[in-house]
């Protein structure tokens, strides 16, 4: 019986012992630490996060001087006359006298001396332009020429020692890069609006001129009736573009706006 016991002892011991080699040295759990060596990226920026959006002040007072109001004044309608107006009267011809038309605008000066840039629809048919500076100092101007094909006309005014803007390369923008979009929306002079370059080479067939070239810069800055002929520079205060459209149903900014590239 003590024989039997004895055994019996035995197996079990070399059986724990057994368990106690495999748990210790053939199953032992393996720990790994992985260190995290670059950040996670947000798609939006945590409110402590270090990154700053861009100053744009430099680039506005840049290019508010630069900038200015073009008011135009144009005689329209007027009706048929033969002339006598016993005969109008007899046939029901009513002379209508022609209607002073006032129209707003905004242009770039491009030199010391006075000649600015704006779109051909803002000074298109009219008998008297007018230029307002951001000092408010106002000159006439003559029209040195125009062309519809790009919705694009020369102004100059007798003037020395103007601000002016120097030209950016429209073609080096991004898509996300933000701009300004420099004019006088609703004769609110001297407005800057901000926004990114939505998108490049933007044909939307809205020149009706039988040779239109059209290659719009689109961003998203805020432009209404006013801001055209007005300038879209960099963060660097470089002129890139000439505002010159809405994309809108009620003729007002709903988001799109479009420019014409200076290069």
């Amino acid at each position: 019986m003590k024989k039997y016991t004895l055994t019996f002892l035995l197996v079990l011991a070399s059986a724990f012992l057994a368990v106690w080699l495999y748990s210790s040295f053939f199953n032992k759990p393996q720990i790994v630490t992985i260190t995290e060596e670059r950040p996670m990226s947000f798609v939006n920026l945590p409110a402590n996060s270090q990154q700053q959006l861009p100053d744009l002040t430099f680039a506005a007072e840049n290019s508010v001087h630069a900038v200015v109001h073009i008011a135009t004044q144009s005689m329209r309608g007027g009706g048929w006359s033969s002339g006598n107006p016993f005969f109008d009267e007899f046939f029901g011809f009513r002379r209508q006298e022609p209607q002073l038309a006032m129209g707003y605008g905004s242009g770039v000066i491009l030199t010391q001396d006075g000649y600015i840039v704006t779109n051909n629809h803002v000074i298109e048919r009219a008998q008297n332009i007018k230029v307002i500076l951001n000092n408010k100092r106002e000159y006439d101007a003559r029209l040195i020429g125009a062309d519809p094909s790009t919705d694009l006309a020369l102004l100059k005014i007798e003037a020395e020692n103007l601000p002016y803007l120097t030209y950016g390369n429209s073609d080096e923008l991004k898509l996300g890069e933000w701009v300004l979009a420099v004019g006088n929306p609703f004769n609110l002079t001297s407005t800057v609006t901000a926004g990114i370059i939505s998108a490049r080479a933007r044909n939307l067939g809205i020149n009706t001129d039988q040779y239109s070239i059209e290659s719009f810069i689109q961003t998203d800055a805020a432009v209404n009736p006013g801001n055209s002929g007005g300038a879209l520079v960099n963060q660097q205060g470089n002129l890139v573009g000439i505002n010159t459209a809405i994309a809108s149903r009620t003729g007002s900014y709903t988001g799109y706006s479009f420019a014409v590239p200076v290069t």
